[in-house]
């Protein structure tokens, strides 16, 4: 029998949740702060109807999805742990890392699981290139790129706080630690906010990344790139299928007279097919089964507020 799961915030990505829980057979009930919302998703999908504070106590519910403002997912999920409840809670888990520590120390502290919901770490592609990355495809990685830009969208956020948390996930996964050091650059452009930024970030063995950011491009950009010493890697999400993930066998080397270069043509690697929230969900699931403890667990998410926390700073 799967979980009981509830998903609690029922708006523009909390409806994914809902749908895909549904159709995994592990949607126990939903709850919105807009009660028709709440009223209507609950009569689409034949779950019942909660308040917030309803969800995080009933008893006949195993675990719950948190799609609410960041302000109010660390209170609900402390809430949620001491009644005995596992949690995937959307990015970012809070606003601050004090407030993320607390929420992951509540967790374990109570034996409950904490996820958060970096989904694109469950994308088949990402997950492909990074399986290659530790075979050594690349050879020994030396830098990532990550570049999410568009136009919009103006929630009242800092983009830094809306964009980054998904790459700032991949960096971290591959990289296999904390950076060491972070720089950002940040610009107020067309908005009140951050609205484009540049976070730079040094690893351990001196790996490093750029994650580039804006909700004022003209044109829609969504790739990460992996360098290593024998080739590229490039997960391009905006690609055809067939296409988004792409190797590049460019090789540097020192010659007798300064550094030399050649260039290789691009070969497309095939990826096994799979919506990435639902691999997502699938994960949670698996590990509520399983006790295990998730792969974007408690650790990433307070590292990753952290690292947002650094490159612009909430006052």
């Amino acid at each position: 029998m799967a979980p009981r799961i509830a998903v609690v915030g029922c708006g523009r990505w909390g409806q994914n949740h809902v749908r895909t829980l549904a159709e995994l057979g592990a949607l126990a009930g939903v709850a919105d702060r807009n009660g028709e919302r709440a009223s209507e998703f609950s009569a689409r999908f034949g779950v019942p109807q909660f308040t917030l504070e309803e969800a995080v106590e009933h008893t006949d519910l195993d675990a719950l999805v948190l799609a609410l403002p960041a302000t109010m997912h660390g209170p609900t999920a402390r809430a949620a742990f001491v009644a005995g409840k596992d949690v995937l809670i959307e990015k970012p888990i809070a606003l601050d890392p004090e407030d993320a520590a607390l929420t992951a120390q509540t967790a374990a502290e109570n034996g409950r699981l904490l996820m958060v919901g970096h989904v694109l770490r469950f994308h088949p592609v990402f997950r492909r290139l990074a399986e290659l990355v530790r075979e050594g495809k690349i050879g020994t990685l030396g830098h990532m790129v990550a570049n999410r830009m568009g136009l919009g969208r103006f929630l009242g956020m800092d983009a830094v706080w809306d964009l980054a948390p998904h790459d700032l996930s991949l960096i971290l996964h591959l990289a296999g630690g904390a950076p060491i050091s972070i720089d950002s650059q940040r610009r107020t452009i067309l908005s009140d906010a951050t609205d484009m930024a540049d976070i730079a970030m040094t690893f351990e063995g001196g790996v490093s990344a750029l994650a580039h950011i804006s909700r004022v491009s003209p044109y829609r950009d969504r790739r990460f790139t992996a360098i290593g010493t024998d080739g590229m890697l490039v997960f391009d999400d905006g690609a055809p299928e067939g296409e988004k993930l792409a190797f590049y066998g460019h090789k540097v080397w020192r010659g007798e007279e300064g550094f030399d270069f050649k260039n290789a043509p691009v070969e497309f690697i095939e990826c096994e097919p799979g919506l990435p929230l639902t691999q997502e969900l699938l994960h949670f699931i698996q590990s509520i089964e399983t006790r295990q403890a998730p792969e974007t667990g408690a650790d990433e998410a307070v590292e990753t507020v952290r690292i947002l926390a650094a490159a612009s700073p909430i006052v």
